[in-house]
């Protein structure tokens, strides 16, 4: 049998090969048309049993193979596995289009929405009914016949070109390394990452040490290298992969151009203005105005904040490092020295606090406090010998799986994230066990030292476990809602951002730290540090994400055909930014969230879901004097039952006030980032 179409159990990693990918996916379509003609057919009642629940049998063999498919051309993109996902692309797109365009399919989901049936089901079957008809309509079902076939090739040349702009942004990452044969170049560079460089090195036969483009080699170089020559020249190469600056076979340029004219054509089809518009019908937000109007709201307070977070870098900069003119590629090295100076201590010397199996046990242990579950390591083959697989039982019931993968690697796309692998159902056998993959890019250990983690490493960490806790500990039986599915783009963030809050709690930190030498856990006289450091330079991000949200929004709303998206983003900056960088900075060009990650005009639910999480987190703190800390099993269980375990399976407004017993408010996150003074 085709590995990829064993279905009884977790992915088959071992035997899944990229030859495997062209037959099995080729027959999966088959079967799904086959399924679709018949399901189409005015012979079958347009019921939920009859209807609905076949045709999601049917397409979870398909959207789980794929899944896999598409998993390994992320953590594994070696020609082999590129050239199998990329030859079923057009064909899987082609098929999603040509469902999301049957009209039979749509009158039936439409009679079943119409009939009396519809009453008798449960809210969250009413709700994937009411999903399917809205996402039918923005699919394109409704289009006169004679735009249909434009509206399908729209959507095959969008998947193949936000594939290639992934692909050139990692091409570009590659290509770069800086060989350094002078030890002078590397003062100021922490004994951890002169070792790593020299690993890498001695990996390509080479003497010396040598850094890449890819984040664990690239931002402690940018924040503790002391040779400024060296950071410009990184920089640069960082500042500029895949644009028109590099090789002409990786510059996403004309990707872009042709990407938003692409995605505006789309929205004129569907009879929206622009593609903001369309891509917030299934979100909370209204409005391009709403979402415009709630950036520029968070950038007004957080602006003086900013301001005097970069005059003070600024001052300090010329007085005590001698740097007359501070440079983009200054900026993380000169945080650096004046968050050392101001607060006295490192981020390399909390990291060697945060070894990997300490924060391994203390993550759980959070989880398992709050959540009443408990974690432990399962076994299975994987993508790599680094990934491990843990399970998640509770009441001793497996409730779900997760497989890890935490280390940088020259195949694997950069950045962290969480993506499925199965998902939560009721079937005959009884309940299907959700499993996801968490990915991240760190570290990886050096000899005989464990990989340790930098406090932002940290929190990256808690984050992805926040999106998977939302996949794994739902308790919804209805796998078009179940867990992350059928959630709000901007709403998803929320359990995510919602556990990085524990990642500066004393009672959580103090038992999941041990210096990767002595042992000793993180000394609170360090932790009171880091404390007084959590909002340096807060400001200075704030405006940081309302500029790419910003950007984001509006580019997709009022850049008129044919601009230029770097005047566009000029002009952004010259609205909020307090610190720009130069002109020949390519932003655009690496902004794979927008372009190739799915957050086209939803970039801005970052900021929205911090709303979120940082009232929901309240909560806790709330509860934290009665409870004897932030853990609370009480207020985790409400969070789990409200949040949680009911999914995309109610509007996340609506869980949201059940959890806090009214409508969030941005107190909370104002107050979280020291931006709540008058």
């Amino acid at each position: 049998m085709n590995p990829l179409l064993d279905f009884s159990g977790l992915p088959r990693f071992d035997a899944i090969a990229p030859e495997h990918v062209v037959p099995a996916i080729g027959q999966l379509l088959a079967e799904n048309r086959a399924a679709v003609e018949r399901l189409a057919a005015p012979a079958t009642p347009a019921t939920w049993a009859d209807f609905v629940q076949p045709l999601t049998d049917a397409g979870e063999r398909l959207s789980r193979a794929w899944g896999i498919v598409g998993h390994l051309h992320s953590v594994n993109d070696v020609p082999p596995w590129r050239e199998a996902h990329n030859a079923m692309l057009p064909e899987v797109t082609r098929f999603y289009s040509e469902l999301g365009q049957n009209l039979a399919l749509f009158a039936k989901f439409k009679a079943l929405a119409q009939g009396p049936e519809y009453a008798q089901l449960t809210a969250a079957r009413r709700r994937i009914i009411d999903n399917d008809i809205r996402d039918f309509r923005l699919s394109g079902a409704e289009l006169p016949e004679s735009d249909k076939p434009r509206f399908k090739a729209i959507q095959e040349e969008l998947a193949e070109i936000e594939t290639r702009f992934s692909e050139n942004l990692l091409d570009a990452t590659n290509a770069h390394s800086e060989h350094v044969t002078d030890a002078a170049s590397l003062a100021g560079l922490p004994e951890d990452e002169r070792r790593a460089a020299r690993a890498a090195a001695e990996k390509d036969g080479l003497s010396g040490w040598k850094f890449t483009l890819r984040a664990p080699s690239y931002q402690p170089l940018m924040q503790y290298a002391d040779d400024r020559a060296l950071r410009a020249r990184m920089y640069r190469a960082y500042a500029t992969r895949a644009s028109e600056l590099g090789k002409p076979e990786w510059d996403n340029s004309a990707l872009i151009d042709r990407i938003l004219a692409l995605r505006a054509e789309e929205a004129k089809l569907l009879g929206y203005g622009n593609y903001a518009e369309l891509s917030l019908v299934p979100k909370m937000a209204d409005s391009p105005q709403e979402v415009a109007s709630f950036l520029r709201e968070i950038a007004a307070k957080a602006r003086p904040y900013a301001e005097k977070d970069v005059a003070e870098l600024r001052d300090f900069a010329r007085a005590e490092l001698g740097l007359g003119e501070l440079e983009s590629w200054d900026l993380a090295w000169a945080s650096e020295k004046l968050k050392q100076r101001r607060y006295a201590f490192s981020g390399d010397e909390v990291k060697q606090y945060f070894p990997e199996p300490q924060v391994i046990r203390g993550l759980f242990g959070v989880i398992e406090a709050l959540f009443c579950v408990k974690l432990e390591q399962d076994s299975a083959p994987a993508w790599h010998p680094d990934v491990r697989l843990f399970r998640i039982t509770r009441a001793g019931e497996l409730v779900g799986r997760f497989y890890l993968d935490l280390y940088a690697r020259e195949e694997k796309r950069g950045g962290a994230w969480m993506d499925e692998a199965i998902a939560r159902r009721r079937i005959a056998a009884g309940v299907q066990v959700p499993v996801a993959y968490l990915n991240c890019n760190f570290s990886g250990p050096v000899g005989d030292k464990p990989a340790c983690f930098t406090h932002d490493e940290v929190i990256t960490l808690f984050h992805e476990c926040g999106h998977g806790l939302h996949h794994l500990l739902t308790q919804v039986d209805e796998l078009p809602v179940s867990g992350i599915h059928g959630v709000e783009w901007d709403a998803v963030e929320l359990p995510s951002q919602f556990m990085e809050n524990f990642c500066w709690e004393w009672q959580v930190l103090s038992g999941m730290s041990a210096h990767v030498e002595s042992g000793a856990p993180l000394p609170r006289e360090l932790y009171d540090k880091m404390l007084a450091a959590k909002n340096f330079q807060a400001g200075m991000d704030a405006l940081r994400q309302v500029e790419l949200g910003l950007f984001d929004l509006l580019v997709h709303s009022e850049l008129a055909p044919g601009g230029s998206v770097l005047d566009l983003l000029a002009k952004v900056r010259r609205e909020v930014a307090v610190f720009t960088p130069p002109d020949w900075q390519r932003l655009p060009h690496s902004f794979s969230h927008i372009f190739a990650g799915g957050y086209a005009a939803g970039y801005y639910s970052y900021k929205w879901a911090e709303v979120l999480s940082a009232d929901a987190f309240e909560a806790f703190e709330e509860s934290a004097g009665q409870a004897g800390g932030v853990l609370d099993p009480a207020t985790g269980e409400r969070f789990w039952r409200e949040i949680l375990a009911v999914g995309g399976s109610r509007p996340a407004l609506d869980s949201f006030r059940a959890f806090r017993g009214r409508e969030p408010r941005v107190d909370a996150l104002l107050r979280h980032n020291g931006m709540s003074g008058p």
